[in-house]
């Protein structure tokens, strides 16, 4: 027993504990992200219906069917597309909710839902005045953002822009 010749690896061996235990717990947080990716809390679904509209400088020369606030929702790879979409349509009468974006993916067109038969004639009104090719579909009852509202899913960028 020669105590003075074995070196001392507690400090390496810590360390390496240390470094175990952050990977654990970013793979963790890694997999708590992707499970729960593009959903929104009831809370967060809230806040976003209730937050303050902004108004439009210029008057809108249209009457549109204002029932329900716009959700514009950012589902492509165009940066900032919610956003314009979302001016557009505020230009034209509509009453919005803070646009926002969509990364779970799963949307290959602009698309406008609606919850129900009443909802449907907002809905349409929608996608005429964005122009061009925009589906107009009932809800699934997985997509759960936007409640209370009808949400605009916009992909591309819209010929009303």
């Amino acid at each position: 027993m020669n105590a003075d010749r074995e070196p001392n690896r507690l400090p390496l061996r810590a360390g390496a504990m240390m470094l175990f235990a952050v990977a654990v717990v970013f793979i963790g947080l890694g997999w708590h992200s992707a499970a729960t990716a593009g959903n929104d809390s009831p809370d967060e679904a809230a806040s976003t219906l209730t937050s303050t509209p902004t108004t439009s400088a210029t008057p809108s020369t249209t009457a549109v069917s204002t029932d329900k606030r716009l959700c514009v929702i950012n589902a492509g790879q165009v940066a900032g597309l919610a956003s314009d979409v979302s001016e557009l349509l505020e230009g034209k009468g509509y009453q919005m909710a803070q646009p926002g974006n969509y990364t779970a993916g799963g949307f290959s067109e602009n698309t406008v839902f609606h919850d129900d038969d009443a909802d449907k004639a907002q809905a349409d009104e929608v996608a005429k005045a964005l122009g061009g090719e925009v589906a107009v579909e009932e809800r699934p009852t997985s997509f759960t953002r936007c409640r209370g509202g009808i949400p605009v899913i916009v992909v591309t960028s819209v010929s009303g822009a």
